[in-house]
């Protein structure tokens, strides 16, 4: 297999390291699909060969065992099988790989994984090292490489500063400043597409879809970091969402409508709002709906049955073709009457850290392509609370890639913005002639 010149200057570096003992740590962050576990893999196979007399160790972890880790191990495998005078491997215990009398360790750093005791006398490796704990990390791993100065390489793509990628990355290039030695490697996606013809158009498509400023997008290919905090919208994003089209007060003939409903409560709980996003939808040059909010309506404080009567009047009024409402803890009840009084255009939605966290990447990405728009902002009461709450919108990032959206509390309620969410949910896959029950 042919290795591209970012490969092989990865491989001249590691190499050099391990063969002269200098036991660097060496941070790498190549473009998903770039081929990283490809040169982890051509790494090994040459470590294996060289130290094939000899009882020496390459370990090798992962966040997870299976599949991560295993994964790897395969690869490395494939690697070895390629060439004939390697192929007199061994598999030993299902984690290790063994050529003459070295080995390559493959091991999970999940924080219960217990590790303690390998050695590495080659090298260490850390796959997805922004997903493994700096404790584990510090605590498990680096001692392994103290009996032999052994080198270290990190693999991964850029979450956060605080990650274990991210706190190596920024100590190799501080000491690269110092020393001159390269330490930290980064090649995003035009590097690797300036290689590979099909993986170009393959992250074109990818843009256009997510957007430059979506945190999948800019973590994976542009190797950009996620923001910490705060604004869960950009202000190109913000544009991108204001329609140059005014709000609808009723339906025209022979649009087609969805909506999304975020349930704010009964009597008890007057200060929380009940808010109904409808939207126009329309086929987009990609496949996907085109979503166009037209209208908001807003309750507040009603008791459960008027607010179903209320809802159920609107969505007959519209001619709702589906309706995704929030039936998440006392929504669930109230979504439930709603399906008796108009059937299965109703669909539920429970939001756990999953299912809101797939949501607002979602709404990320149609914010950023202009798959969504809200109508002219105006004067009216719905449109400047729906955009004050789009203004004060703020994600946090998990280590998992999870995220939440929200506001603040302190900056006031979330209601416009969870039903515009979930209006978007509603138009998700939908197909104008699709049938959806209903009465």
């Amino acid at each position: 297999m042919t290795l591209f010149p970012y490969q092989r200057e990865i491989i001249n570096a590691v190499l050099d390291s391990v063969l002269y003992r200098r036991g660097l740590t060496f941070s790498v962050e190549i473009a998903r699909q770039g081929g990283k576990n490809e040169l982890s893999a051509w790494i090994e196979a040459i470590l294996l060969n060289f130290s094939a007399k000899e009882p020496r160790n390459i370990v090798k972890c992962a966040p997870t065992f299976n599949p991560q880790a295993l994964i790897s191990l395969h690869r490395l495998c494939g690697r070895l099988d390629s060439n004939e005078s390697l192929r007199d491997y061994r598999i030993e215990t299902g984690n290790t790989v063994r050529l003459g009398e070295a080995r390559c360790i493959f091991l999970s750093a999940s924080p219960p994984a217990n590790v303690v005791g390998n050695t590495a006398h080659l090298l260490l490796e850390v796959d997805e090292a922004q997903d493994v704990t700096i404790d584990k990390f510090n605590r498990d791993f680096k001692p392994m490489t103290a009996v032999t100065n052994a080198t270290t390489v990190l693999y991964g793509t850029p979450w956060k500063a605080d990650t274990l990628l991210g706190e190596v990355k920024q100590t190799n290039l501080a000491l690269e400043q110092r020393d001159g030695i390269k330490r930290h490697f980064h090649f995003d996606w035009q590097v690797v597409a300036a290689c590979r013809p099909f993986y170009k158009a393959h992250v074109e498509n990818e843009l256009a879809r997510l957007g430059e400023n979506h945190p999948m997008f800019r973590t994976q290919y542009a190797l950009l970091p996620v923001s910490s905090g705060g604004g869960f919208l950009s202000d190109t994003q913000l544009m991108a969402l204001a329609g140059q089209y005014p709000a609808s007060r009723m339906p025209q003939p022979g649009a087609v409508y969805v909506a999304g409903l975020d349930l704010g409560g009964d009597a008890a709980a007057a200060a929380d709002s009940s808010v109904l996003t409808i939207a126009e939808i329309n086929p987009g040059a990609a496949g996907d709906s085109l979503v166009r909010v037209v209208r908001h309506y807003a309750w507040t404080g009603l008791p459960a049955n008027k607010l179903v009567n209320s809802v159920a009047t609107v969505a007959q009024t519209w001619k709702l073709r589906r309706l995704v409402a929030d039936a998440t803890g006392l929504g669930q009840p109230l979504t439930g009457l709603l399906k008796q009084s108009l059937g299965n255009r109703v669909v539920s939605f429970v939001f756990t850290r999953k299912t809101k966290s797939e949501l607002g990447y979602e709404m990320l990405a149609a914010a950023s392509t202009g798959r969504l728009t809200l109508y002219n902002r105006d004067a009216s009461l719905d449109g400047t609370e729906c955009w004050r709450q789009l203004e004060n919108a703020a994600a946090d990032y998990h280590p998992d890639r999870s995220m939440n959206f929200y506001v603040d509390p302190s900056r006031g309620h979330d209601d416009y913005l969870i039903s515009l969410a979930l209006t978007l949910k509603a138009a998700d896959g939908y197909r104008p002639r699709a049938a959806f029950g209903g009465r």
